[in-house]
């Protein structure tokens, strides 16, 4: 009883230190208020991921990110140019077989598609990032609840401009339903549909607090216990920062690779774990 209430104040501590992180932040440009509602046309994307989890003890585990993300534009269509490199970081606690937790941060590289653009090529942008995972189990199927909140820094590509603050508050919503067995296991063919609703907040959002809605669904084969690959289509849409009536589309195909080496000795390791996201 001990050891599992100081797990839980643990877990609820970490939480309570993500969410109060505030800073005060500059607006990088005026906000308009919107007075009527209108789509983008879509825009085709292609992002190829890697999800990294690393045992590195009997709780922990290191949670190692990598995404590369194009985008189209005039001048190459469909695939598109490299948009944004992600490196994303965090030290994962596990709970149980049905929970986890991670605290950690993000490298992301944003690079000017616009080809008209004479300002920068290329910024940074930070955050720190928490996410709850819960993995349940119903029948031969894994359903999975994930809160992520980040807390980032974004910066536009004009020379000398502000930093801007923002919280994101993410909740998905995902399946992974075995196609070829009655279990998820190697040599097993899945599919997984998902969706995740992406708000944000701060002083630079007043009238565009959804983000994003993303919908996807993914194909996916499980190699080997440590090992998977998975593609899919993801559909979203989302409201501009500077006019919250204008609503952004994409279309986005998806291709990941799951790896989760664990290189302790066999009497040291617990049972299986789902980290996989």
């Amino acid at each position: 009883m001990k050891n599992d209430c100081r797990h839980w104040a643990g877990i609820f501590l970490l939480f309570f230190m993500g969410s109060c992180l505030q800073l005060n932040a500059q607006e990088d440009a005026p906000v308009v208020l919107p007075t009527e509602s209108k789509y983008k046309d879509p825009v085709t994307k292609t992002w190829f991921n890697t999800y990294g989890n690393i045992r590195i003890s009997k709780r922990l585990f290191w949670v190692a990110q990598t995404h590369f993300r194009l985008e189209e534009t005039e001048d190459t269509q469909f695939v598109g140019q490299m948009a944004q490199i992600y490196n994303r970081h965090a030290i994962g606690y596990i709970y149980s077989k049905k929970f986890n937790a991670s605290l950690g941060g993000v490298l992301r590289l944003n690079f000017n598609t616009d080809e008209s653009s004479t300002d920068r090529n290329l910024v940074p942008e930070w955050r720190i990032w928490h996410q709850y995972q819960f993995a349940m189990p119903l029948s031969s199927v894994m359903v999975y609840h994930r809160l992520r909140i980040e807390h980032r820094w974004t910066q536009g590509f004009e020379e000398n401009s502000a930093y801007i603050f923002r919280n994101r508050w993410r909740y998905m919503f995902r399946l992974k339903v075995p196609l070829n067995s009655h279990k998820l296991k190697p040599k097993t063919w899945y599919v997984s549909p998902e969706a995740e609703l992406i708000m944000q907040s701060g002083k630079a959002v007043v009238a565009s607090p959804m983000e994003d809605l993303r919908l996807t669904t993914t194909l996916g084969y499980i190699v080997t216990p440590r090992l998977t690959f998975a593609a899919g289509l993801m559909y979203s849409q989302g409201q501009s920062l500077d006019n919250g009536g204008v609503y952004k589309q994409n279309w986005t195909m998806r291709f990941h690779m799951y790896f989760s080496p664990d290189f302790r000795r066999v009497k040291n390791k617990l049972p299986e774990i789902h980290l996989n996201d």
